[in-house]
């Protein structure tokens, strides 16, 4: 039994009349008329009676119209349904960010994607990059921004890597700077009490390990923040922090020194599950957050596309 015969089935059962039905459908009448045998010679029993010129329903033809027409009805919008998710008129995006990026590049991406895909519902995750990691990996998120580790991302994702960014110090822009050249070394920070994020922050483990190579323990002003508190906890004057460039935008009490060479840099990689077919919506997401980052548009500086 095929659709397209119980389309044919219906449209002569509504007109009672094969060549009206044939010329609605824009088939021929003998197209028609096949298909109907065909469907009662599948189901073992005629399906109209056909009287002096009349077309009447018979018993299973009266039992089968209003299960064909409910089975039209559906198949109809199960394709409007898949029409609206492949043509971006409705669905979802799971994605996971950083709180730095969420902070940073996420709201300018999301923004242009909304503008370009109202209806599409945006969910975002933050969290450090080895717990988006392991949301990807259950299915939890569909695509993360996470900082690409040193050893490499789970066999299992694909990440691909689209900006690198270097770490500075942030301190209050009214009061003396951390130095008055144009860089500090890291070195320099030994005795200056630092506003460090909490255990599990990517950026955290990063600067301990800076600090170690460096020749020092760093001293705590305070600990346990998240972005947004150990920026305010910065403002407030109660140290300073090394914090990714990106999320000083739009921070004008706060200064921005680079650190000097080496220097230190992260790298920020797009990740999903590898060999997994992205929802339209989130691979059209993808699409606009790789383009946002290729035209290198809004990026400060200390940020490089790759």
């Amino acid at each position: 039994m095929q659709l397209q015969q119980l389309r044919y089935f219906t449209a002569v059962a509504q007109s009672r009349h094969f060549t009206q039905a044939a010329e609605s459908l824009g088939v021929s009448q003998p197209t028609l008329s096949k298909q109907i045998h065909t469907l009662e010679d599948t189901l073992g029993a005629p399906l109209f009676e056909r009287i002096r010129g009349a077309v009447t329903l018979t018993e299973v033809g009266e039992a089968l119209l209003p299960l064909a027409l409910r089975i039209l009805a559906d198949a109809d919008a199960a394709r409007d349904a898949v029409a609206e998710i492949v043509g971006l008129r409705r669905g979802e995006v799971r994605l996971g960010a950083t709180p730095s990026l969420c902070s940073s590049l996420v709201p300018a991406v999301l923004r242009g994607f909304r503008a370009a895909h109202p209806d599409i519902t945006l969910h975002v995750t933050e969290g450090s990059s080895q717990d988006l990691s392991a949301d990807l990996l259950a299915h939890r998120l569909d695509l993360a921004l996470i900082v690409q580790p040193e050893q490499g991302v789970d066999p299992a994702l694909e990440a691909t890597e689209i900006l690198r960014e270097s770490i500075v110090v942030a301190s209050v822009s009214d009061r003396r700077p951390p130095t008055v050249d144009d860089q500090v070394a890291l070195a320099d920070l030994r005795d200056t009490p630092l506003v460090m994020f909490r255990p599990g922050y990517d950026i955290r483990d990063v600067t301990l390990q800076a600090c170690r190579r460096a020749g020092f323990t760093p001293r705590f002003a305070v600990e346990g923040g998240e972005m947004d508190a150990v920026l305010a906890f910065v403002e407030a004057g109660l140290g300073v922090a090394l914090v990714p460039s990106m999320v000083l935008v739009n921070r004008p009490l706060l200064r921005a020194t680079p650190l000097a060479p080496p220097g230190m840099r992260r790298t920020i990689a797009l990740a999903h599950r590898r060999r997994a077919v992205l929802p339209h919506a989130a691979a059209a997401l993808r699409t606009s957050l790789l383009e946002h980052i290729g035209t290198g548009g809004a990026l400060p500086l200390g940020v490089q596309a790759l």
